[in-house]
């Protein structure tokens, strides 16, 4: 079953970005390089719950 995840950013801690994942095939936190508009650069974007 695919689950509706919100990626958020670890610099500005907004969250920009929506995603689905397989719960089953990756159990663990999803980690992404995403583009932030809010720092204007690309940083790194994780899970959250």
């Amino acid at each position: 079953m695919r689950e509706k995840i919100t990626l958020e950013c670890t610099e500005c801690k907004r969250r920009n970005y929506t995603s689905m994942k397989e719960k089953r095939n990756t159990p663990e936190r999803i980690e992404k390089q995403k583009y932030c508009k809010f720092e204007r650069k690309h940083t790194l974007h994780r899970e959250t719950r």
